[in-house]
């Protein structure tokens, strides 16, 4: 009886979750198609916003499917760029951004790592220096 009531809790919480990420879809897009309406002038229909966001919202479930699908079929256990290349092999300009995007990203992590190797070899320069002289000192006397 309590293994039921904890699987419908659980069930009742993906509910709920489910629920709050769609009424966050139907905001985002709902504040975009105001943008897009304010600038062409051309206003969207609640119901429009409505099929959109829904919409999107079971893209984005395809979406993820596919990416754990491909990530799997690497015998990966998690996602990674490649596989949202893969997914966005059929749209150039999207594949072309999300490549970009990465290339970037990895130029700056790969920046970021020489700065933190850099700073991590003076740091331990100044640390050994005081040390030696102070032994220096001491042989001196």
């Amino acid at each position: 009886m309590e293994e039921e009531e904890d699987g419908a809790a659980e069930e009742q919480q993906r509910f709920s979750y489910r629920q709050r990420l769609k009424a966050a879809v139907h905001y985002t897009v709902g504040c975009l198609c105001e943008e897009v309406a304010s600038d062409r002038e051309m206003p969207f229909s609640k119901q429009t916003i409505a099929a959109i966001s829904e919409l999107t919202f079971r893209q984005c479930e395809t979406f993820a499917k596919d990416l754990e699908m491909f990530a799997r079929h690497a015998k990966r256990s998690t996602i990674n760029t490649e596989d949202v290349k893969l997914l966005a092999r059929r749209s150039n300009s999207l594949l072309k951004y999300i490549t970009e995007k990465n290339e970037e990203l990895t130029q700056f992590n790969t920046e970021q790592k020489a700065k933190k190797k850099k700073q991590l070899e003076n740091d331990n320069t100044k640390s050994v220096a005081p040390a030696e002289a102070e032994a220096a000192g001491k042989d001196g006397s």
